[in-house]
């Protein structure tokens, strides 16, 4: 007769268990467990959510039931029932990257241009790897492919599953540095141990041979495991060049959904979102007048209010219709304009604003000066130019897409948080727009 509580009983079991399985696959699957009940010969775990439940019933039950045996010397058989884990004892998983609090479902402006990708994401998130998989997103740049992609991992998250997002371009990286310095069993495990897996700018592996070949195995082998792929890419499968037919087919098992340029009042949603979001009282003829110039880019949207915004506060004059109309002619021009502010532009500026030379800015120094300016430059230029991650790591000494990625995330969650920073890039934009060769 078992006379131990079922707390006790699993933790010498989960001992066990990790010297039976793998680190990942015991991190994924049994971390997040616990020993509810033990009664008449039945072993009841808590798991947190119904994902892990059928995958553990499906795969690890007689294993479980072998383990749970030999702890109570007794015969026994497991029943799994959701219930959390205590919030105290859930291990962080430092291991998996941080998506950005910014984008989730609840900012994420929904109209007749993104209705679909916006609910087939959201199903995704009730019921991963059921619904839509794989889930397919295409859409130009600025669109909200991005936002989509980390509002699924933001979500998920909740539920204590481990979702992994990753660029194209970023993954490629990573297999060539595993086959190099022969780790590829660890890279192999990284991929295809995710509940979710959330790949980005997917049209940059066509051509790739290798890579596109290891990520059809990563593909079929998390869809045969009922793991969630989601995949976005400026093109549809059937339009990405140079992508072998297999893998085509393979995107498009589930749902393939887009995301047009936004309608007026898409684009109107997106701005009071924004200036709410900011902090920013603007009156609504204004917020009009812009959604009225701006038409194909989110990200060109909400740059323009940013500058009407700091055009004004410079001029310490009210925000008018004329006033934005100043701004967008004078300081951001017209969209054919936008060209003419260039990643070198921006380097050369936030140099001599923080009074280094270029070779310092793309060096290797770490001082905290240096850094700073270095992670000001990588915001602005990913927030004024269409340039890839790896276009401006490029720019700035060879840095990997990655680097660039954190280092604007960490600069946008500070300049919202920071009043005193967000003045002084202000400041840093205005020398840019009045350096620009057409800004006279």
């Amino acid at each position: 007769m078992i006379v131990r509580p079922a707390p006790e009983i699993w933790e010498a079991a989960l001992g066990r268990l990790q010297l039976e399985i793998s680190k990942a696959n015991f991190h994924t699957w049994l971390s997040k467990t616990i020993g509810l009940n033990c009664q008449d010969g039945k072993f009841v775990i808590g798991v947190p959510n119904t994902f892990v439940a059928e995958y553990l019933e499906k795969n690890q039950r007689s294993l479980l039931e072998k383990v749970l045996t030999g702890v109570v010397r007794e015969d026994v058989r497991v029943e799994f029932r959701v219930a959390a884990r205590p919030e105290k004892s859930l291990p962080e998983r430092t291991n998996l990257p941080l998506f950005n609090p910014r984008y989730t479902f609840d900012t994420f402006v929904v109209g007749n241009s993104n209705n679909l990708a916006y609910a087939a994401a959201a199903k995704v998130v009730e019921n991963p790897g059921l619904a839509f998989n794989p889930l397919f997103l295409y859409g130009g740049a600025g669109l909200g492919k991005t936002h989509l992609l980390h509002a699924i991992g933001n979500k998920v998250a909740i539920n204590h599953l481990a979702a992994l997002y990753v660029s194209a371009e970023q993954y490629t990286n990573e297999l060539v540095t595993a086959i190099r310095e022969k780790t590829t069993d660890e890279f192999r495990k990284k991929f295809r141990n995710a509940d979710i897996l959330l790949v980005d700018d997917v049209q940059f592996f066509a051509g790739k041979e290798q890579t596109e070949e290891n990520f059809f195995y990563t593909f079929n082998e998390l869809h045969s495991n009922n793991r969630q792929i989601v995949l976005a890419s400026d093109q549809p499968p059937k339009s990405i060049p140079m992508l072998k037919e297999r893998l085509r087919s393979r995107l498009e098992w589930g749902l393939v959904a887009d995301l047009q340029p936004p309608d007026f009042e898409t684009r109107l949603g997106i701005l009071q979102n924004k200036a709410r979001r900011d902090g920013v009282d603007i009156e609504p003829d204004v917020l009009e007048f812009i959604a009225l110039q701006i038409k194909e880019n989110i990200r060109a949207l909400e740059g323009s209010l940013n500058r009407v915004v700091a055009y004004s506060a410079l001029l310490r004059t009210m925000v008018t219709p004329e006033i934005a109309a100043r701004a967008l002619e004078d300081i951001a021009g017209k969209e054919p304009k936008l060209a003419a502010i260039t990643p070198n532009l921006i380097t050369e500026t936030v140099a001599g604003t923080f009074r280094l030379t270029l070779s310092d800015l793309r060096g290797r120094g770490r001082d905290k000066a240096t850094v700073f300016a270095r992670q000001v430059c990588m915001y602005l230029i990913r927030q004024e130019t269409d340039c890839s991650l790896s276009e401006i790591g490029r720019e700035l000494g060879d840095r990997s897409p990655a680097t660039i990625s954190y280092a604007y995330e960490k600069m946008s969650s500070s300049i919202n948080n920071d009043p005193h920073l967000k003045r002084q890039v202000f400041n840093i934009q205005q020398k840019i727009y009045a350096a620009r060769p057409d800004s006279r």
